[in-house]
């Protein structure tokens, strides 16, 4: 892998990550932007402990533009866009409109390719094996920034899911604390430990593998299930058999692997509801250890996939129990869904 880092024309990071070393990456960014101006302020719920991110400058953040308008394309004679390069493996750079900003975190915008009618599920595996390269690589960097305590990778894909920029990319936040999320997970830790002297993780892993009803896949690895309380209507959480609590910790032969396990999960998502279905919306997201946690070695590094899709052309949204008291209701059993995604495999 080849690094190159460079500057947009207003001082925003960007960084090449190429599969040749001899990828030319001079091209500098001709457009006349002003300096970035942020106004990202966290404020903490007195009543719940959460921080709410307030970012007013992101009401102007570019809206659903057409496919030549898209500005996370390469840049083409005349017309150019974040990218300045005409071409490239996969690019990272700083959010124009990052809801976390300066002393309040850092935004990043991740491209996976500059096919803009593709999608994750279309990378081959060496893309792909880039990809996770460059999260790692950022997950290392921002961990080092003052104030992070939290590296957060992940994709949103779809526009029931909210995106608006149809070009596949990902994002990375690098939060000044830790999340709610993960603040409840890093709780049930600590609890059933010392409860029982194990790791819950562990435990949770080896029951679903004993239990095998909502197993996807069972690599030599990593495995995906469908967890045993799932939120959502397809929801799969993939795991690497070693617990380790990053990305970074990863070792040569689970890096090697996940290209392989993760395509094919998501290849499955996408034959869910059917082969004139629309592609399914999904959150795929990765839960690391917080940078400066206690016993973090006890965490348990982990993607969660999910869609909000529950059946062809009907979606689950979040009503009066999930938003007002955050209870869940899934309409689809786990079990189910597991049946379902087994059905869908691309491979034997």
């Amino acid at each position: 892998m080849k690094k190159t880092t460079t500057r947009l024309a207003d001082g925003r990071e960007l960084i090449y990550y190429d599969a040749f070393d001899a990828t030319d990456r001079s091209a500098v960014d001709p457009r006349p932007l002003d300096p970035v101006a942020t106004a990202s302020e966290i404020r903490a719920d007195p009543l719940l402990g959460d921080a709410v991110a307030i970012a007013s400058h992101r009401q102007g953040r570019t809206y659903h533009p057409p496919a030549d308008a898209c500005p996370l394309c390469p840049s083409r004679a005349g017309r150019h866009t974040e990218i300045p390069a005409d071409s490239y493996d996969v690019v990272v750079f700083e959010n124009r409109f990052p809801s976390l900003a300066g002393d309040h975190g850092r935004c990043e915008v991740v491209c996976f390719t500059p096919d803009h009618d593709a999608s994750f599920a279309d990378l081959t595996e060496e893309q792909a094996a880039l990809v996770l390269d460059a999260w790692t690589d950022r997950t290392a960097a921002l961990s080092q920034l003052p104030g992070v305590a939290q590296v957060f990778c992940f994709e949103n894909r779809g526009a029931e899911i909210g995106v608006t920029l149809g070009h596949p990319h990902g994002q990375i936040y690098a939060y000044p604390f830790t999340t709610p999320r993960t603040a409840r997970m890093l709780d049930s830790l600590a609890a059933h430990r010392a409860a029982t002297g194990r790791n819950l993780f562990d435990d949770v892993l080896a029951r679903e593998r004993a239990d095998g009803r909502r197993l996807v896949l069972d690599g030599e690895h990593w495995v995906a299930f469908v967890p045993y309380a799932a939120h959502w209507p397809y929801e799969v959480h993939l795991y690497p058999k070693r617990r380790v609590p990053d990305l970074l910790a990863l070792d040569g032969a689970a890096r090697t692997e996940f290209p392989q396990i993760y395509l094919e999960v998501l290849r499955r998502f996408d034959r869910i509801f059917g082969p004139q279905a629309d592609p399914t919306p999904y959150i795929s997201a990765w839960h690391q250890a917080p940078v400066h946690a206690a016993d973090r070695d006890q965490f348990a590094l982990h993607l969660e996939l999910f869609t909000i899709r529950r059946t062809p052309g009907k979606l689950k949204f979040l009503a009066g129990s999930e938003s007002g008291m955050n209870v869940f209701i899934n309409d689809v059993p786990p079990e189910a869904a597991a049946d379902r995604l087994r059905e869908v495999a691309t491979t034997p």
